[in-house]
């Protein structure tokens, strides 16, 4: 589905797309999912499913700025993967602007995000790694609006944008927020 999705956008997601791609009758989707809503729904939770165990591997073993950084880093379409990834969501955030159903997932799977985030900020400001001054709430939105802003300027502008100059960019941020940089 997501596959489906990420090449030929929303509106080329249709139910006999979706099941010739997974080897499934509609009939069977049609068991399994309620409706097309539903499956894009789906899609739309699985592919946040993949990336949180991913998150979740590359922290492992990781606390506060390092475990935040690498969280930062993982959002950003870096390599294939990701870039897949980030071109299917980035597919979904314009169609839950006209899809309630799909504007409700979308909020509820970034909760997760920013919470994990936060709590991050929260334990690399404990660790004095942070800016204690700084407000979590504050720098995990800053962190979160250059995460979209670079992915988005990465699909449409990659000529211009590198994965190196990201990883640069967001080194920089992590500098900023850092209680040895002046203000």
């Amino acid at each position: 589905m997501t596959r489906v999705i990420a090449r030929s956008g929303i509106e080329g997601a249709t139910m006999r797309v979706i099941a010739d791609e997974s080897g499934w009758s509609t009939g069977s989707l049609a068991h399994y999912f309620s409706d097309r809503d539903d499956i894009l729904a789906s899609a739309l939770r699985y592919s946040h499913r993949v990336i949180r165990e991913r998150w979740a591997r590359k922290m492992e073993g990781l606390a506060g700025l390092a475990a935040l950084r690498e969280l930062v880093l993982d959002n950003l379409p870096l390599d294939a993967e990701r870039a897949s990834e980030t071109r299917l969501e980035i597919i979904f955030w314009g169609q839950a602007l006209n899809a309630p159903f799909l504007m409700e997932v979308q909020q509820s799977e970034e909760t997760d995000l920013f919470r994990t985030m936060r709590e991050l900020v929260v334990d690399a400001q404990v660790a004095g790694e942070v800016k204690r001054r700084l407000n979590p709430d504050l720098v995990t939105e800053r962190l979160l609006a250059l995460i979209d802003g670079l992915s988005l300027h990465r699909l449409l502008y990659g000529s211009r944008l590198s994965t190196s100059a990201m990883t640069k960019i967001i080194d920089q941020e992590f500098e900023s927020l850092s209680p040895s940089c002046e203000d």
